[in-house]
């Protein structure tokens, strides 16, 4: 990723724009150990007291990493309970990489963001639809099934 991925003015700036990017080796002691890194690369995305949310390994074209990052980004706000700040970070995704590995799980994370947000089902069932729809062979497609029902 150091030679086609990182490098990459869209991901030089959203970086910048958004994250404190820190790199570690492999076997850089105690950080390997501490965050369980047996394979690079290894993104991880944390929270301002050092918890983790979402985690990638191997490598990711510009067009899967920036996307991944904000789904990363949406995971910790959603577990924080700031649902308005997940949707937006998860509309991004859906509107700008739809066509990204990450789109399902943002379909679907959106849907239980809506849903925590207002205990209206409504949303998850529109997610199960556009995943049906979009995505039909996608886990999160399987995950959001019983949603159907609603």
């Amino acid at each position: 990723m150091g030679a086609v991925t990182y490098p990459d003015d869209r991901v030089v700036n959203f970086i910048s724009e958004n994250m404190v990017p820190l790199r570690i080796q492999f076997d850089a002691k105690p950080f390997a150990g501490d965050f369980n890194i047996k394979w690079t690369p290894t993104i991880i995305t944390l929270d301002s007291e050092g918890n983790e949310h979402h985690r990638t390994i191997g490598f990711l074209a510009p067009e899967e990493l920036i996307p991944s990052l904000l789904l990363g980004m949406a995971k910790v706000h959603f577990d924080a309970d700031k649902f308005d700040d997940a949707l937006t970070s998860l509309g991004k995704i859906l509107s700008d990489y739809p066509n990204s590995d990450s789109a399902p799980e943002a379909i679907y994370l959106r849907g239980v963001s809506l849903y925590k947000s207002t205990d209206d089902p409504k949303p998850l069932k529109e997610a199960y639809e556009k995943l049906r729809d979009e995505y039909p062979k996608s886990e999160w497609t399987k995950r959001a099934y019983p949603y159907r029902l609603l």
